[in-house]
């Protein structure tokens, strides 16, 4: 499965800890991330992960990309509701995306955490099939 993981800057050491938490699982998948993200993630994790540009610089628009060619199964995206960003839009594009494609999405810890799990056990192979 191919798995886009994007964050906030105030979710961006949250995000690395889930993934050392979750490293087994993401280990087995392509992990796709904004470039900052990405190269956190990285860090901790030794995880290869592709990194789009940072988010600001149009790498929320390259995941959303992927979205619309239905290239991307999963998207966690831990973001902060209480702080505003210039590039918002494109985040928000990368929400209504996965809308529009019918692309698990999860915005916030608890369900990420719910899908990540579900991934593992097999929850999600619905998307192969949806892919094609």
């Amino acid at each position: 499965m191919n798995i886009g993981l994007i964050s906030h800057d105030s979710k961006k050491k949250l995000m690395q800890n889930f993934c050392i938490a979750y490293r087994g699982i993401l280990s087995k998948h392509e992990l796709f991330a904004t470039g900052t993200t990405g190269r956190l993630i990285e860090e901790v994790t030794n995880l290869n992960i592709h990194k789009y540009l940072a988010g600001h610089l149009g790498g929320a628009q390259q995941l959303g990309a992927q979205i619309e060619h239905n290239e991307i199964d999963l998207v966690i995206f831990l973001c902060d509701p209480a702080s505003s960003k210039s590039h918002e839009p494109d985040v928000n594009n990368v929400m209504r995306l996965c809308d529009m494609h019918n692309i698990p999405l999860a915005s916030n810890l608890a369900t990420a955490e719910l899908l990540i799990k579900s991934l593992d056990r097999g929850d999600m192979e619905w998307r192969e099939i949806y892919r094609q």
